[in-house]
Formats: C-alpha cells, sequence, structure tokens
C-alpha cells in the first residue's frame, strides 16, 4: 500500500470519510489562528506558507477528483501525475480565503461521489505510472493521508 499511496503512513485508523470531512473546517480553524499576517509566512526557508498550502490543497482536490471520476468512468485509467511546484506558480497572487473556499467546495462535491462510490466501486482499478496500479480507494485513502500530512504541517507552527 505505502509504494501506491506514499501517504499511507499517516493514517490514523479513522473512517477515511470522517479524515476527509474534517480537513476543510480544521483548515479554516488554522486560517484563523495564524491571521492575515502570518498566513502569508512561510513555514520554514524555502517552504510554503499557509496560504500557498491552502491552495495546494485546493489543485489537489481539483486532481484528486479527476482521478476518482476517470477511475470511476474508464477501464483501467492511467492516472495523469503532475508537477506540484510547476502548478504553484500563481500562489503567491491568490487570496487564501479564495483557496480554502474553493477546496471546501470541492471538497464538499467530492464528498459527495465518495459516499455514493466506493462502497461498490472501491476495488476499480487505475494505473498512476509512478506508483503502479492503485484502486479507487487507494486514491480515497491517498487524499486523506495528504490532508493529515499537511494539517499537521501546519498545526506544528500555528
Amino acid at each position: 500500500m505505502s509504494e501506491q499511496n506514499p501517504y499511507a503512513r499517516y493514517l490514523d485508523g479513522r473512517p477515511l470519510e470522517a479524515i476527509l470531512a474534517g480537513t476543510p473546517p480544521d483548515l479554516a480553524a488554522l486560517h484563523q489562528a495564524f491571521g492575515t499576517e502570518r498566513i502569508k509566512t512561510p513555514l520554514a526557508p524555502g517552504k510554503w506558507n499557509p496560504a500557498q498550502v491552502t491552495c495546494h490543497l485546493a489543485d489537489c482536490e481539483v486532481a484528486f477528483g479527476f482521478r476518482l471520476r476517470q477511475t470511476l468512468a474508464e477501464e483501467n485509467h492511467v492516472i495523469q501525475p503532475f508537477d506540484q511546484d510547476r502548478w504553484a506558480t500563481p500562489y503567491g497572487q491568490i487570496p487564501a480565503e479564495d483557496a480554502l473556499a474553493a477546496f471546501t467546495a470541492l471538497r464538499r462535491w467530492n464528498l459527495v461521489l465518495i459516499a455514493v462510490s466506493l462502497p461498490k466501486a472501491g476495488d476499480r482499478r487505475a494505473t498512476h505510472p509512478e506508483r503502479g496500479e492503485m484502486t479507487f480507494r487507494t486514491i480515497v485513502e491517498t487524499m486523506a493521508g495528504h490532508d493529515i500530512n499537511h494539517l499537521s504541517r501546519l498545526k506544528a507552527v500555528v
């Protein structure tokens, strides 16, 4: 699993849907805790600031949503990887509140899809060019582990 999902080590036994549903309010609370100035301060030298992390989460939600839908729609879908650093180019110009709103709306929509699809389609296969064969469930697990990873990093510096 860890080869297919590099974020599996962050999963903590909670139901995946609970992790995924909890991320938007947790992220909103972190935004409040950081405030309007600290949200623009990098987490460490050479790292993204909390606003940029939120942009990244919103972009990943777009990518995960597409991957989930293509896995449901196509037999043996081949997942398209993306370069997160290239996607990050405009992040410094995007207000944190816009990124949070986008992430929250996209996550809500993806949770609807997951709720109606995971029970029956959890074993549908897709292939990631860098990670190999995975399932719809593995993509959902990756989303959850990815959330936990980023939230824990933000919580560590708030």
